[in-house]
């Protein structure tokens, strides 16, 4: 990259990150955002060599497309969008975030994509990796950008990168060890348009992969699994929590077992499995395969599995208050995760949803309520749709909230005890917070401010 010019499209944490890197490794940047009101000197203190980024806001101008030999774009950015047109329609090659980093990487990487359950497999690769050697790395749409630490990855350090369908959209070369597809249900229709878009993103995970590689699928998954069959580049390797299986990680008399060359070994008992809900010992199954895969010795897999909490956000325990449990889920966002969360609860729930509408529908949610979901609790700009919904398919119990706050203070109004409050939107934030994280940390202090 050495004497590039370099668009990097969006000035997100991202953007920002592989501007660093490209600056390290002697490129010249132009930073393009559109949005014309961002602070260019807080910009700027990012870089150690800002006399090397010229920064473009609002439009980009075709002058500064011909001098360009890359564009590196954000994830959250469309192809469609016009801007992108242009220069696609101008020569230039076009890479993502995760394709700029594994262009400098030295590192041996497991990449996990899927529509749910990402962040919590992606999380405990990381603790199990970690637990072996305590360089590896915990990357990509998880929260820290693969570009941070990509050119000072070392040969043979372990990387577990959580990889999302629009960071897929633009691979070219990229090639983990091992990848994963967890599941596969409808989501981010708004920007892929069809599932069948949206699923042949998920699965270019595998394209650079051999037959040297491993790709860890999901067998009781009706998707993944006619996926899974058509692969002919790469070793696939299944977890199932409802099936023994001929070869792969399997659930059998309550023990998660891996048979490989016909002999059984036994990695722990469900029971001691901390994370709540069957969808997580789904989660467990797949990190388990893809450590195993990765040559991590089961002692390790099995004593990280056994101490591991879960992530923020995902079905996150915040409080008991007067025999009320209050349960964080900011990040389902889709509804076949918030299908998983309100399976997971135990006993009857005040359920809080609604959000940014990604053209989802919600009858499977609404269906999975079976008599367990007290009030349905919505707000924000999907709260008409699935209300509409939920009365067709008998659901009556609806409550229409304008803030987060004053959902969370109805719950605790309402709730007896014996009973959970959940928030798992179904839907993402983008309407009324930054992100999940913001809507689940608001959450958890609403919560906490509620007086004994």
């Amino acid at each position: 990259m050495k004497g590039k010019k370099v668009i990097v499209a969006g000035a997100g944490k991202s953007g920002i990150s592989s501007v660093g890197l490209l600056l390290r490794n002697g490129s010249d940047v132009i930073l393009f955002d559109q949005n014309e009101s961002l602070d260019k000197d807080a910009l700027f203190r990012n870089f150690g060599s800002p006399e090397r980024v010229e920064l473009v806001l609002g439009g980009m101008p075709a002058e500064k497309m011909k001098e360009a030999d890359l564009m590196v774009i954000s994830p959250g950015i469309s192809l469609d969008a016009p801007f992108v047109n242009r220069v696609r329609d101008a020569g230039i090659k076009i890479w993502g975030e995760i394709e700029l980093a594994a262009h400098f990487n030295k590192g041996r990487i497991a990449a996990i994509t899927g529509t749910n359950g990402k962040t919590t497999t992606t999380t405990l690769v990381g603790e199990i990796f970690k637990n072996l050697k305590k360089d590896s790395l915990v990357v990509g749409n998880i929260g820290t950008p693969f570009t941070q630490f990509a050119d000072a990855t070392l040969p043979g350090q372990l990387v577990a990168a959580e990889i999302s369908s629009f960071q897929l959209e633009t691979i070219h070369d990229f090639h983990p060890e091992v990848s994963a597809v967890l599941n596969l249900t409808p989501d981010h229709l708004n920007r892929h348009h069809t599932f069948e878009n949206y699923a042949a993103m998920k699965m270019r995970i595998t394209e650079n992969q051999t037959t040297d590689d491993y790709c860890v699928m999901n067998y009781d998954d009706p998707e993944v699994r006619k996926r899974a069959e058509a692969l002919t580049n790469v070793q696939v390797v299944y977890f199932s929590r409802l099936e023994e299986l001929e070869s792969g990680v399997f659930v059998k008399d309550g023990r998660i077992l891996i048979r490989d060359g016909g002999h059984d070994t036994e990695v722990l008992p469900v029971s001691d499995i901390r994370i709540l809900g069957d969808h997580n010992v789904e989660n467990v199954l797949a990190a388990v395969a893809i450590s195993y895969k990765m040559g991590v010795p089961i002692s390790v897999i099995r004593d990280t599995v056994e101490t591991f909490r879960g992530v923020e956000h995902r079905i996150e325990f915040v409080r008991k208050l007067r025999g009320v449990e209050y349960y964080n889920d900011s990040k389902g966002t889709n509804p076949d995760a918030a299908i998983k969360a309100v399976q997971a609860m135990r006993c009857p729930t005040l359920l809080i949803g609604g959000g940014y509408n990604k053209d989802s529908t919600y009858d499977e949610w609404i269906e999975a309520f079976g008599g367990k979901v007290r009030y349905l609790v919505l707000l924000g700009e999907t709260a008409q749709a699935i209300s509409d919904c939920a009365k067709q398919h008998g659901f009556n119990q609806v409550i229409y909230v304008d803030t987060l706050e004053e959902a969370v203070k109805f719950c605790a109004e309402h709730a007896h005890p014996g009973e959970a409050v959940l928030l798992s939107p179904a839907c993402a934030s983008w309407d009324m917070f930054k992100n999940y994280e913001e809507r689940g940390n608001l959450f958890k202090e609403y919560v906490n401010q509620l007086e004994e």
